[in-house]
């Protein structure tokens, strides 16, 4: 795939559920289960793969032979798809890794990088932006605004200036779960030259909806979300699916309803007990595997660091969502399907 061919795949309407690891309950890698989840999200639609990214485990990429495993089966499974979903890879580390993960990545028929702050020594905005140069000459790459509580960092506005200053930026993911922050990229991309050329992608699981029906405008230019990368559709991804077309539908008619922003309502419900908001978010990646567990797909919730658990009370609480809002959850279709796709 071309740059322009990448941007065009992400500009939308594009469902990239970020991939999860799967890990037995003794910590072992579950390649059964690892396959029946890509075959999962291909079925229910999803248009991209995101992998090696947070919801993967960013502790993955302490092993860049597991990592380099885990890489290559989205990638063998996305050739047996019906469509042709766009393959994301996610980077961390300072630069010297960060540039040899992507050309594995790229080796492994990824189109795009997912740069994470994680395990950088420098974390400077100067040093991201000289990172993100470096990855762009091998991978096009996609920005990231990753949230505090979870490893992310405030960014400037001359910060996404420079960064969508770069050729090889595609899209951005604005995952600070802020607002005033999330606004700060959007401004910044809209006044820039490069406006049209640089996909906007949620990744604020908190206001999905919010992100998907929302424009932004100046003159004649307008920007929204039409699309994400996001760790809540790593469960629920057929009703994501659905979700992102409605919005598309609701934009064209240029009227939301109200099932709509309903669904939204719910959808962050569920992204409470899912994420653990009760605990500062201490539980998200641990959540979306409980999830998948709690459903047949995964034998256990286990993370590869000891310090990802579910905290006390969240198994309960995602049992309740599950029986409250099972239509955003998948809840027919993985029973229907979960046997096949772990045969």
């Amino acid at each position: 795939m071309s740059t322009s061919d990448v941007h065009a795949q992400l500009a939308g309407p594009v469902v990239i559920p970020a991939h999860p690891l799967a890990l037995d309950a003794q910590g072992r890698f579950d390649e059964q289960a690892q396959r029946a989840l890509t075959r999962y999200y291909l079925d229910a639609g999803a248009h991209g793969l995101a992998v090696g990214v947070h919801t993967t485990q960013f502790e993955l990429h302490d092993d860049q032979g597991q990592l380099a495993a885990v890489w290559a089966l989205a990638a063998e499974q996305r050739s047996h798809a019906g469509t042709d979903p766009v393959l994301v890879a996610g980077l961390v580390g300072d630069t010297a890794q960060a540039v040899a993960e992507a050309e594995a990545a790229r080796e492994l028929g990824y189109h795009a990088a997912l740069l994470s702050p994680w395990a950088m020594s420098d974390r400077s905005e100067d040093a991201l932006l000289e990172r993100a140069r470096a990855v762009g000459e091998v991978i096009p790459t996609i920005g990231f605004y990753l949230q505090e509580s979870v490893g992310g960092q405030h960014l400037s506005r001359a910060y996404w200036r420079a960064l969508f200053d770069l050729d090889s930026v595609v899209a951005v993911k604005t995952a600070p779960f802020d607002r005033y922050r999330t606004g700060d990229v959007v401004q910044v991309l809209l006044e820039h030259d490069r406006w049209d050329e640089v996909a906007l992608l949620t990744g604020n699981d908190d206001a999905i909806v919010a992100d998907l029906v929302t424009p932004t405008r100046s003159g004649d230019r307008e920007i929204r979300a039409r699309g994400g990368l996001l760790g809540q559709w790593a469960v629920g991804t057929r009703a994501a699916v659905a979700m992102v077309a409605s919005a598309e539908q609701a934009a064209a008619a240029q009227t939301v309803g109200m099932d709509l922003l309903a669904s939204g309502s719910d959808m962050v419900e569920v992204n409470a007990a899912v994420f653990d908001v009760a605990h500062d978010f201490a539980g998200c990646v641990p959540g979306v595997n409980e999830v998948l567990r709690q459903q047949g797909l995964l034998s256990s919730a286990r993370c590869l660091s000891e310090s990802e658990r579910l905290s006390p009370g969240q198994t309960e609480l995602i049992a309740g969502v599950r029986q409250r809002f099972g239509d955003l959850l998948d809840e027919e279709f993985v029973a229907e399907n979960r046997d096949r796709w772990l045969s």
